[in-house]
């Protein structure tokens, strides 16, 4: 008898460290691809490359985007440009990031706005092609288009 109430410990003790490790483990949410690249056309702002960064933590996402070929107009604080980029579902919805979050940028220097913050569902795929990235400096709207798919493809999100 007594072999078998320290069988039965041992099996609950295992149980209850098994049982912990899952309660402690990291939950394993990601987004892929984690970076895409675009082709945006700002109008007379410019346009060319940019690259668009996702992360993910549960339903709460960012998007950062990034590019060398859409340069700095003026000279900009840092979190100073009010953006608004939003991204089309397979069913044609939406779903926008928003943010005012920048670095700091001299004439010319290259344009990065974000992370800006969204929200998504498991399962979400977003794409670029027939969103917009809008952005107000000083007063000014300026809106860029993708001119064509992102690479590799749209964010799915975990």
């Amino acid at each position: 008898m007594r072999g078998k109430r320290s069988g039965t410990g041992a099996a609950l003790l295992a149980g209850g460290l098994a049982a912990a490790g899952l309660a402690f483990a990291p939950t394993a949410v990601a987004v892929t691809p984690q970076a895409a690249a675009i082709t945006a056309n700002c109008g007379v702002f410019g346009g060319g490359a940019a690259t668009l960064t996702a992360a993910q933590d549960g339903t709460a996402a960012t998007l950062t985007l990034t590019s060398t070929a859409i340069t700095a107009p003026l000279a900009l604080g840092q979190d100073t440009i009010s953006s608004t980029l939003t991204l089309v579902k397979p069913d044609g919805t939406t779903t926008a990031f928003t943010g005012t979050r920048n670095p700091a940028m001299a004439v010319g220097d290259p344009v990065t706005v974000g992370p800006l913050d969204g929200t998504v569902a498991s399962g979400d795929s977003l794409e670029a092609y027939g969103g917009s990235l809008r952005m107000t400096v000083f007063g000014i709207p300026i809106t860029c288009r993708a001119t064509g798919p992102q690479s590799p493809g749209p964010f799915v999100f975990d």
